[in-house]
Formats: C-alpha cells, structure tokens, sequence
C-alpha cells in the first residue's frame, strides 16, 4: 500500500466467523459491515458486534466479523467484481442515466457517439475508459449526479474558480477516483488503521463508498484550484487528496461521513 509513512503505522489482524449467515439481517444496521472485493478485499466492522480479540503474541487487535457482517461483505465484494459489460442491457441504461443526468437538454444519439467527449471520455465509447475501475466507477457518476447535482454539473461544467486552459476531463478523472479509492481500502494482507476507521462509516450507509466517492471528486477539484493545477499536476492533485482523505477519516470526533470537513464542499 502506497504512503505508509515512515512512523511504523497502526495495523490490525482479520479473521471472519465461519459459520451461516444469518438472511434476516440486513446491511442497514449499527451490526452491519462489509467488505470490497476485484483485486482489493475489503473488511469492515459493526460498531458494537465486532469483537476485539489479543492474539498471543501479537500486538495487534484481530476482529472478528458476524455472520451478517459476512454477508454484508460479500453483497459489497460481489458489487466490486462487477466489470463493465457493453452487452448488458442495465450496464446500457444506467449509460442512459448518466448522460440524461449530466446533460438533461441534448439527447444521446447513439451509445457509441462522439458526444461523450463533451463529457470528458477519451473517445467516443465510454466502455473503454471504465476498464480501470469497473461497472462500479459507472455507479459512482451516477449516484454522484443523482445526490449532489449542483456539484456534479459544477465540476462537469467547470463552474466554479478559476480555470486552467488545460483542464481535467470530467469522466475519466471520475473512474480514476473510483481506482484510487479502491487502492486506498485495499486490504491485502493486513489491515491499516485507515481502512478499519472507513468502515465504521459503512455500518451506516450502504451507500458509504458511493458517498465517499462524491466527497473525494469535490475535494480533489477543491484542491485542483488551490494548486492551480493544469493537465499534467493531475497526478499530484490525485496524491494529495488521498493524503487529506485519509487525514480525515481518522479524525477521532469524525462518527459518519457527513461530518468530514470536506463533506461540507458538496451542494445539492
């Protein structure tokens, strides 16, 4: 995982119970956690049924997962696996979606049109640039469209600062939020404290890596302005908004994501 700092940082153990999983809860709950899955695997914890275990041995705390926090995991795990599939007939409407919600006046013409550079893809198939974060990058925009309009058309449009000439495309930088939050939360072999705060948060929202995604597009625009970043400052900009995300969600007075201080750069 990418800047662990050199202070040694706080790691903890996982292992999951094995038994059934129990169908009646739901992942709605305060018991609720779930976990992410592709090439990164995800673990959250319920704020109060997690149990904090000392390994003999070993100085970091191991937590062990319910059988509905199994499932919950696995339902978010599933959702991460999911690639991108032209073919697929909701993959094509949830495109629909995405256009009629960025540009409500122009009709599409076609899945496959040059019109979708106007919204900041590299060609004309939109397909090809959702390879890097999956259907899910696809739900992201969506949802972010959806919930925070103002803000969506604010960065599609470049509304709000001033303005580089040579300016981030919209779309493509929107799946490289949803890669690098994915980066960020993944788990391999251990899990950094980072990643245990995050899921606090997902007991929740359901929706809480979709929210998460809204809150670091506007920060990562934030920031662009505050850089006077251009084209090729992308990657720094990238940087420093995981650095100021993650310095966030380990806020000790932070208990839901709408109390990030970059929550409050969002507008409905």
């Amino acid at each position: 995982m990418e800047d662990r700092g050199g202070d040694g940082g706080s790691f903890v153990a996982v292992r999951r119970i094995s038994h059934g999983l129990d169908r009646n809860n739901n992942c709605n709950t305060t018991s609720s956690a779930e976990v992410v899955a592709g090439s990164a695997a995800w673990l959250g914890r319920g704020l109060s049924c997690v149990c904090v275990q000392g390994r003999e041995g070993d100085s970091r705390p191991s937590f062990d997962l319910t059988p509905a926090q199994e499932h919950c995991l696995q339902r978010l795990q599933n959702r991460l696996d999911i690639a991108y599939d032209s073919s697929i007939p909701g993959h094509q409407e949830a495109l629909r979606a995405l256009w009629k919600a960025a540009f409500p006046e122009e009709e599409l013409r076609d899945l496959i049109s040059e019109q979708w550079k106007e919204m900041g893809w590299q060609g004309k198939d939109p397909s090809t640039d959702f390879r890097g974060g999956g259907f899910i990058s696809l739900e992201n925009l969506l949802y972010f469209a959806r919930n925070f309009p103002k803000s969506f058309q604010d960065l599609l449009r470049k509304q709000e600062g001033v303005r580089a000439m040579w300016e981030y495309p919209f779309a493509v930088a929107g799946v490289n939020i949803t890669f690098m939050l994915i980066q960020m939360l993944d788990l391999e072999a251990e899990l950094e404290l980072i990643i245990f705060t995050f899921f606090i948060y997902v007991t929740e929202n359901e929706l809480a890596f979709d929210l998460l995604y809204c809150i670091t597009f506007k920060l990562m625009d934030h920031l662009w302005l505050a850089m006077h970043a251009s084209y090729m400052d992308f990657n720094a900009v990238m940087k420093s908004t995981r650095r100021q995300l993650e310095r966030e969600l380990l806020q000790e007075d932070i208990t839901r994501l709408e109390e990030l201080p970059s929550y409050n750069l969002l507008s409905r």
